[in-house]
Formats: structure tokens, C-alpha cells, sequence
């Protein structure tokens, strides 16, 4: 008899509460916030490709498919675990303002603001950075790896339904610079789901990048590799980057571009009971993550209940004091001292734990301690508090791919760069990176804009090791959300035990009671957006110990898409991808 037959169901058999799609694997797992970036990784997995040739296929694919949140010639950090070492380093994926950017030429010549535009630009972090990598861990060649965004640049792709409801829904926006209104809004209206977008422009890019590498070929693959990404940074395509912003007032010139290149540097890491936890350093905000690790290790969090109001209150109130600490100390260390060991320190964590109460939610931005002391709090100023309620400028944010190979190797990476606030330069076809939206004009702010200087971050993957091995590469983007959202979905695995799939599929929380990363620095005092799958009665609990609900869509694009690869004891794989802005994940 069928099991499908009527007479074989007299009772419903126990089969889970959660998501009855749970992608599993024995070799290799990839998991990418767009299915044709979780393709193209897959298609070099199958092709014998290691994660690190996987994970730059796949960027370079986000950058392509994915135009609304990510740009080809944007910013990319990367974490890379090498599994017959043990070794896990980060690609610093982000670039500097200009020389000729100062925080004294945005108050005299922009009004005292960071405007959308050109004048946003730093240098592009994304091409170098995926080349570092796949020189330095990959085996395959630039043309190989970059071959599906190729194809879908030159041929065409259908355009997502979330990019779609993106680029429509900021159609005006997109109006503001006649070359990026030509690509995105075409005959003056965006594209339907399901429309084939062609990027011929950008294809032509990736062809000079390759053409490069093959002329190369006979110095060697790593050379070949270097030659692809010297045509973008000292050849026709720097060019083109370097002419239309001189056309356009821009400050970007031919020497930011010549003399750039990524950061490789070992992965910042803390221990959090039985596991270790890896993130980019202090030039993002990944050990905001850190972080709160850190102060939250102590709560029983699988005794509080999971999402019950006590444990969403100690969380939430753990997320605001590393958020004033990222406040008062976070910049490029290149230009800023960045008490680095003792905001991961133990010790630190314990004074300002005690900061946390139980019974009352900080109605502001907590103030910022002393690392350098071990004090809870810091003497004198605790960094800017960003106008109220100026949250955001409507920022388009960022995508995530996570990938782990049959030897183990990780790779953790969160491209960024939305095409909606800056022009597309013609020749290249994208915009170039305008993450100097994420600077500050406060004097004495350790983001404040220099020349040659870092803006902080967003963008920031992780990696959870267990027992000294890979557990968990991890990340989403969301901006300020992204370390919130990721550290939810650790402790849904870790403390309440949840697979994957239905631990980012959990409904989340995010505080927004600090100034925001994305100009103009907006903030809100006491707000918590709730998802609105989080019981009410749970949120009246919440609003009763002084958070300031506001309520949000259940699986809201808003609260991030976390990506996540778990690799269990016995070797097997797990992926999560977040139904919040249509991830997918492969494994076999």
C-alpha cells in the first residue's frame, strides 16, 4: 500500500516542525545568497575546484547577478581556512578614500556632507582581493573562475525577484545618474522579475581582465592571475574609472588605483566555551561579533529559552556595548589606534557585563568602556551619537557566499556595494565602490575621512572552529544587522541545538540604538525591531523592560540573510540559506 494512499495516514508521523527542506551533502557544500552565484561554485566543486576556487567563482557571480547589492568593482572580506594547516587568514577587502579626500573637503566644498555620487568613491577593493585569493589558496585560473559571470554579463540572466523589487523600489533613486538610469531602468522603468539582463559594458571589463591573463599564461599561473588584475588597477580599465571621474568632480586618480592592494593577515579569533570563533579585523566590524561573544558567554542560554524575553533582553543589551565600543574605537589601524587585545580581552568583557541589568533596557547607546584599563566605562567623550532619527539613507546592502570542499578548506566572503547611490562609470559597466558612504566628518572620530585611509566596514564574514577543526563558516549581509543576525543564528545551532536551515529561518531581533555605519549616521535610542513571528506577548515583555518595539514583517529582507555551512563529527554538511532574500545552497 502507498504511503501516499489515505488508508496508510491514520496519524501524522512526527517529521520535525521546522523547514522540511534541509540541504545535505558527504563531499562539498556551498551556500550563496543568489542561486546562480551558489551554481557557479557548485559547477567548479563538481569540476574538482577547491572552496577557494569556489568561493571567488562565486563572487565574482554576486557581482554580476546580484548588480543591486553587490558591485564587480566593490568591496569583498574574506576569510580563508586552510584545512591541512589549520590556518585561517583574512583578505582586508576593503579600499581607502582617495589622497585627495578630506574630512575638511566634504565641510568646505559639500556642505558638511558625504553626498551620493562620485565623491563617495574609494578605491575598489572586490577585483583584487577575489585575485588574492585565488592566487595565494585557489588552483584555478582568473578566466576559469571568472567564466559563469562572464556568461551571465555577456548572455544574460533573469533578474531575481528580490533585485527586481530592490531596483523598482528605488526607481527615483536610480534616476539621479543617467548611466546607472540607462543599465538599471531601461526606456525609464526597472525590469519585471524574470527579465534578462545583459551587461554587455561589464562583460567587456571581464574580457580586457582576462584577455590579460591569457597574454601572461607562459609567467606562470600566479603571475597570469596578477596580470588580470593589473589591467583594472594600472591599465585600460583604471583608464576609464580615472577619466570619468575627473569628468565628474570625482577625487579618484590614477595613483590610489596603481598603488592599491588587499591586506592577507591572520584571522582575529576568541574562544566561546567549546568552540573558537574567527572574524576580520578592527578595519571592519567584525569583532563586533566578538564581541558580544564575549559578554554573552556566561548565560545559559539553552536554560533562558529560546527567543524567550529574558534571553532576547540579555542579548540585546550585550549587542549595544560592543556596538559603543565599535563607536569609540573602530578604524583603520593603519591611521587610528585600536586597543585591539584588550577589547577581545576576557577580563574586559566581565567589567562591562556588569553594565547589563536585568531588569532595564540602556534607553540609549551605553557608554564606551576602557579597554586600556579594564574600566566599564571609559572617561570623556564616548563617541558621536549620529542625528536622531535620521536612520539611514534607505541603504541597499551587501550579499554572502560560504563554501566548504571535500579536504575541509573554508571560505567566507561578503561582497558588497549597491549600484543605487553612485554612477555607473561608462566602459566599465558598475559602479566603483562607494563605500565612502561609511566615513564620518566628526572630528576625532576613529573613521573619521582621511586620504588614504579606510572607511569601517560593514561587511564582515565569520567562521566557528571545534575541537581545532572547521565547524561553521558563516555570515550575512544586513549592515548593521549582519553581526546581530549572525550571532543569533550561532547560538539557534550551538545552544539550542537547531540544524541549520531552521536556525536562519528563526525569527530575529536587531537593536538600532547606536548611530548607524551608512551616512548620514542616523540613530534611533532605544528601538528593537522585532519580527513579527516573535510571539506578542513576548514583545509586550520586551517593551515593558524599556525597548522600544517596532514592529517588522515576518522573514523581513531587513533582518538579514544569514548563510551558514555547518560540518558535523562524522564529516557530513549541512547548509542554511535565509528565504529572506532568496539564498540557495548545493551540496553533494
Amino acid at each position: 500500500m502507498s504511503l501516499d494512499s489515505a488508508q496508510s495516514q491514520p496519524v501524522s508521523l512526527p517529521v520535525g516542525g521546522g523547514p522540511m527542506t534541509q540541504v545535505m551533502g558527504r563531499r562539498w557544500m556551498v551556500s550563496a545568497g543568489h542561486p546562480l552565484a551558489a551554481q557557479a561554485a557548485a559547477r567548479v566543486l563538481e569540476a574538482g575546484g577547491n572552496a577557494i576556487d569556489a568561493g571567488v567563482a562565486a563572487g565574482f557571480m554576486l557581482g554580476v547577478v546580484h548588480p543591486d547589492m553587490v558591485s564587480f568593482a566593490g568591496v569583498a572580506p574574506i576569510l580563508v581556512h586552510r584545512a591541512g594547516t589549520g590556518e585561517t587568514f583574512e583578505v582586508s577587502g576593503v579600499g581607502p578614500y582617495p589622497r585627495k579626500a578630506t574630512a575638511d573637503f566634504f565641510r568646505a566644498h559639500c556642505g558638511g556632507q558625504i553626498p551620493p555620487g562620485v565623491l563617495r568613491t574609494v578605491v575598489p577593493a572586490s577585483p583584487d582581493s577575489w585575485c588574492v585569493a585565488l592566487e595565494r589558496w585557489g588552483t584555478w585560473s582568473f578566466k576559469d573562475a571568472v567564466a559563469p559571470a562572464l556568461e551571465c554579463a555577456e548572455r544574460g540572466f533573469p533578474l531575481s525577484t528580490f533585485s527586481a523589487a530592490m531596483i523598482s523600489g528605488n526607481a527615483d533613486r536610480y534616476r539621479r545618474f543617467p548611466t546607472g538610469a540607462a543599465l538599471y531602468l531601461p526606456g525609464g522603468e526597472p525590469r519585471a522579475p524574470g527579465d534578462l539582463f545583459v551587461q554587455a559594458e561589464l562583460a567587456e571589463t571581464i574580457k580586457l581582465m582576462v584577455e590579460a591573463e591569457t597574454r601572461a599564461r607562459r609567467r606562470g599561473r600566479a603571475r597570469a592571475i596578477r596580470a588580470a588584475r593589473d589591467v583594472f588597477y594600472k591599465g585600460e580599465i583604471a583608464r576609464r574609472i580615472v577619466e570619468f571621474h575627473a569628468q565628474e568632480g570625482g577625487l579618484l586618480t590614477a595613483e590610489d588605483l596603481a598603488d592599491f592592494h588587499a591586506e592577507v593577515a591572520p584571522a582575529l579569533r576568541v574562544g566561546f566555551r567549546d568552540y573558537e570563533v574567527a572574524a576580520c579585523g578592527f578595519w571592519c566590524q567584525g569583532p563586533v561579533l566578538l564581541q558580544m561573544l564575549n559578554l554573552i558567554e556566561p548565560f545559559d542560554f539553552a536554560a533562558l529559552g529560546h527567543n524567550s524575553p529574558r534571553a532576547l533582553h540579555l542579548l540585546v543589551e550585550a549587542m549595544k556595548l560592543a556596538f559603543a565600543d565599535r563607536e569609540a574605537y573602530y578604524g583603520d589601524p593603519r591611521h587610528v589606534k585600536v586597543p585591539a587585545d584588550g577589547l577581545l580581552a576576557k577580563a574586559y568583557a566581565d567589567t562591562r557585563r556588569a553594565l547589563i541589568r536585568e531588569d532595564r533596557a540602556w534607553p540609549e547607546m551605553p557608554p564606551a568602556g576602557d579597554p586600556d584599563a579594564m574600566a566599564a566605562v571609559r572617561n570623556g567623550p564616548n563617541g558621536s551619537t549620529g542625528p536622531l532619527g535620521a536612520m539611514a539613507s534607505g541603504a541597499l546592502d551587501t550579499a554572502y557566499v560560504c563554501v566548504v570542499d571535500t579536504l575541509g578548506n573554508g571560505f567566507s566572503a561578503t561582497p558588497s556595494d549597491p549600484s543605487v547611490d553612485s554612477p555607473v562609470v561608462p566602459g566599465v559597466g558598475c559602479v566603483v565602490s562607494p563605500r565612502g558612504s561609511q566615513g564620518w566628518l566628526t572630528p576625532g572620530h576613529p573613521s573619521e575621512v582621511a586620504p588614504g585611509k579606510r572607511p569601517r566596514l560593514t561587511p564582515a564574514p565569520a567562521m566557528a572552529f571545534r575541537g581545532g577543526r572547521l565547524f561553521m563558516p558563516f555570515g550575512t549581509p544586513g549592515g548593521d544587522v549582519q553581526q546581530q543576525a549572525m550571532l543569533q543564528v550561532f547560538l539557534n545551532i550551538t545552544a539550542f541545538g537547531m540544524p541549520p536551515q531552521p536556525a536562519v529561518e528563526a525569527p530575529r531581533v536587531a537593536t538600532r540604538s547606536f548611530p548607524d555605519s551608512f551616512w548620514p549616521h542616523g540613530n534611533s535610542p532605544g528601538q528593537l525591531d522585532v519580527e513579527q513571528s516573535i510571539p506578542v506577548e513576548t514583545r509586550a515583555a520586551l517593551a515593558a523592560l524599556g525597548h522600544a518595539v517596532t514592529e517588522r514583517p515576518e522573514r523581513d529582507w531587513r533582518s538579514g540573510a544569514v548563510c551558514a555551512i555547518v560540518v558535523r563529527p562524522d564529516g557530513t554538511l549541512m547548509a542554511g540559506a535565509d528565504p529572506r532574500r532568496g539564498a540557495d545552497a548545493i551540496g553533494w
